[in-house]
């Protein structure tokens, strides 16, 4: 069941909350919001904006840390992860440093040799 932002935020401040061991007047006067607001957000009747979510979790002693992950894009019909495992790999065909020595046969030579 996924939960919707009023309820991601009510149980995120609710845990941080109790964990914090403050009445919730004294939350709601360290995060300077009325109780009634604070109440509010933390049954999920109201939603904090971002900034105010991050107040009252600060209130509480926490920091909020807040983290992204790339969407996958297409290009030319090709998920843009599946293509870069595609250039990894070939990537990974070729040495990493050049050997002082060429190891493939010089065609001059060959040339010299079969005439």
């Amino acid at each position: 069941m996924s939960q919707t932002p009023h309820s991601w935020a009510s149980t995120l401040l609710r845990s941080a909350w109790h964990e914090s061991g403050l009445s919730l007047r004294q939350l709601a006067r360290q995060a300077n919001t009325s109780h009634a607001t604070l109440n509010a957000y933390i049954t999920g009747s109201k939603s904090p904006s971002t900034a105010t979510l991050e107040r009252v979790i600060a209130a509480c002693g926490y920091a909020l840390d807040v983290s992204l992950r790339p969407r996958v894009r297409f290009s030319n019909g090709v998920p843009r992860g599946e293509e870069l495992a595609d250039i990894l790999a070939l990537a990974e065909q070729f040495p990493v440093r050049h050997s002082k020595e060429l190891d493939a046969p010089i065609f001059a030579e060959r040339i010299r040799s079969s005439a």
